[in-house]
């Protein structure tokens, strides 16, 4: 099992379209991941292959429950020896799976597939005219029914699990994903992300912490983040500005208050741009001199693809719907459906397809059992197959 040139699943007549989509996988690495938690030592005839078989056809046919996913996986039960499934797939068997088999197994894994996928997408464009890397930095909540969900509790009568996440705007590709509690604040997640030198980060006001955000330009990244209204400002320096791209002013500022400027020592540049499409004046702080103030604008909007990357998610992939109620099944049915995002994203890009992530997603879930080369058949979808797309859908990969 190996990503190899898309021309030889040309050759592939006689396998089923799913069978040649998880031919893409690196089983050697999979195998690691599981030995790394020692997932199969109680292997009960359903191995940790099986159930990320099963979790990922879940996620490409859409299927709503465990109930759902037996059914039809038993409809086709002559066929899957053929698609890699060697255990008998029962929703008691994928119940249990999902329960006792490590979530860092799939986590692992997953991080496998976005080390592949992100030197496939380095020169997609992303919105801005920019050489450095640039990264998305939000969050998402997922609500759940505290009866059912305890461990998750968020508020006194509501139980969520947030989806922190860091979005590679090349490809918008994540490369970093805790997912914790509802109540777990978003500031928090700094402290586990590792600068990159050179690199830069947006952020929303939700991440305004001055002694966090220090530790980026200690290591020689930069960020772009809106502020809050109530950051205490002095303004050092004014620069000359072309009100007509929307720029209002560009300033080289230090913060007032003893506690922030305790935690942030050194100046800060604060950018005022008046967004006409939606009529506000949105204000930006960053650590960054060099750079256009228009820029630093455009930078800051590219924010909004981690928005579109949460909703798209949530729309296309099962995670609003858990096949299981513990901690455990929850991470490893968000962690699976990030991989099958992933191995999309991987398969298009060895597959040289211009079709976007939706489009490729919808025609492999009616395919998924014929017996016809991959690329022919999502091939097939860029000459006009009537797959049209819901023109208000949000379409990361729409490149």
């Amino acid at each position: 099992m190996g990503a190899g040139d898309g021309r030889q699943w040309l050759m592939n007549q006689g396998r089923a379209v799913f069978s040649q989509l998880i031919r893409f996988l690196p089983d050697r690495e999979f195998r690691r991941c599981v030995e790394r938690y020692r997932g199969d030592i109680r292997l009960r005839g359903f191995s940790c292959w099986d159930q990320y078989l099963a979790m990922a056809f879940a996620q490409l046919t859409y299927r709503e429950s465990l109930r759902d996913i037996e059914a039809c996986l038993r409809s086709i039960q002559g066929k899957l020896y053929h698609l890699g499934f060697r255990g008998k797939v029962a929703r008691s068997t994928l119940a249990d799976a999902n329960e006792s088999h490590d979530w860092r197994i799939f986590a692992d894994f997953a991080q496998v597939l976005i080390g592949i996928a992100r030197p496939l997408h380095a020169r997609d464009p992303m919105g801005v005219d920019l050489e450095q890397s640039l990264y998305a930095l939000d969050s998402t909540t997922i609500d759940l029914c505290l009866s059912l969900f305890p461990w998750a509790k968020f508020r006194r009568r509501k139980a969520a699990v947030k989806m922190h996440t860091l979005l590679d705007l090349h490809g918008n590709i994540p490369t970093f994903i805790r997912v914790t509690s509802g109540d777990v604040h978003d500031v928090n997640i700094l402290d586990e992300i590792m600068p990159e030198a050179g690199a830069f980060y947006v952020m929303d006001r939700a991440y305004i912490d001055f002694q966090r955000l220090y530790v980026f330009t200690l290591s020689s990244a930069f960020f772009v983040v809106r502020t809050k209204s109530n950051v205490l400002i002095q303004r050092r320096y004014s620069h000359p500005v072309d009100k007509n791209t929307g720029v209002r002013s560009d300033q080289t500022v230090i913060l007032t208050s003893f506690e922030s400027a305790s935690a942030y020592p050194d100046a800060l540049r604060r950018v005022s741009y008046f967004d006409v499409e939606t009529n506000k004046r949105l204000k930006f702080l960053t650590n960054n001199f060099v750079l256009p103030a228009l820029t630093i604008a455009q930078i800051y909007k590219c924010r909004w693809q981690v928005e579109l990357f949460f909703k798209w998610i949530k729309q296309h992939l099962r995670i609003k719907a858990f096949y299981g109620t513990s901690e455990n099944a929850v991470k490893t049915q968000i962690w699976i459906a990030v991989s099958v995002y992933v191995l999309v994203a991987i398969v298009r890009k060895r597959l040289g397809l211009e079709a976007s992530l939706y489009q490729t997603l919808q025609i492999l879930s009616v395919t998924l059992f014929e017996k016809t080369p991959i690329l022919c058949a999502l091939q097939a979808l860029e000459a006009g197959a009537d797959f049209a797309e819901n023109v208000n859908q949000l379409i990361l990969f729409d490149l």
